[in-house]
């Protein structure tokens, strides 16, 4: 039987308070991890409270830093509190984003600096922060979330799409140049079941129709759940995947390979 053990190291992970992010602080923590991780929502919100709670569950230590990502200032108080209080890092998830799907023709140039800013810039940014503390014990691990947009795409998802797909070139600079101290790995997660996929649904006059086709466009007949993108993650940053860097991992439930009509 497979175990992964991550006991003792430290993960940084950011966007905490929803979603994929935190279904990945759970799993890392789940694995030995603790958990330095950050987003913009407030200290005391109802989301950092699960995420908090999620990690002390596992017997393992959280921090929380609200902050706005793409302000360097802010990631490096970030960088300074994680160190300070865990004694360095050895994993960094750099996992905020949103959705900013405005279509070229519409989309604006402040659109495309803010999404350009957040979904593909402060992922190198943290990352270069990051770096002299992941490369000390020569074991250090990026992970960056891109989407499966990153490797195909529908019309009016301009320029989130754009940034996605970046991504992939920016984990294969960064496995090349930073290794083989760091290893860097992008993960491009397809439908997951989060409150940001069910506001999509939502957009549909008739959610649960959506949903349900967009579920029977997936050979596995069902989306994916934070956990598994979490337990990805874990897997990724463990001594059993040390061979793996400079790629980015498809995860869509098989629903790339169906031809959609």
């Amino acid at each position: 039987m497979l175990t992964i053990d991550l006991k003792g190291r430290t993960a940084l992970v950011t966007g905490v308070s929803k979603g994929i992010g935190q279904g990945v602080a759970k799993m890392l923590a789940k694995a030995g991890c603790n958990i330095s991780g950050c987003s913009n929502s407030p200290e005391f919100s109802e989301g950092v409270k699960a995420f908090m709670d999620s990690v002390a569950s596992e017997g393992r230590q959280a921090i929380y830093t609200p902050l706005n990502i793409t302000s360097c200032a802010d990631q490096e108080a970030l960088i300074k509190k994680t160190v300070a209080t865990f004694g360095g890092i050895d994993i960094l998830v750099s996992n905020a984003g949103v959705n900013v799907f405005e279509g070229a023709e519409n989309c604006s140039d402040k659109e495309w600096e803010f999404n350009m800013d957040l979904n593909l810039k402060s992922h190198w940014q943290l990352s270069k922060l990051c770096k002299p503390f992941l490369e000390l014990e020569g074991k250090g691990v990026i992970i960056i979330m891109t989407s499966n947009h990153s490797n195909y795409t529908i019309p009016g998802c301009f320029p989130y799409n754009v940034a996605k797909t970046a991504i992939k070139g920016l984990v294969q600079s960064l496995a090349i140049e930073w290794g083989p101290k760091i290893r860097t790995i992008g993960i491009a997660p397809g439908f997951i079941d989060t409150k940001g996929n069910q506001k999509w649904f939502d957009s549909f006059s008739n959610a649960e129709e959506e949903r349900q086709r967009t579920i029977n466009t997936h050979p596995v007949k069902r989306i994916g759940t934070t956990d598994e993108v979490g337990g990805l993650c874990a897997f990724l940053a463990s001594d059993q995947a040390a061979f793996i860097s400079g790629t980015t991992y498809l995860m869509d439930g098989g629903r790339s390979a169906l031809m959609q009509g």
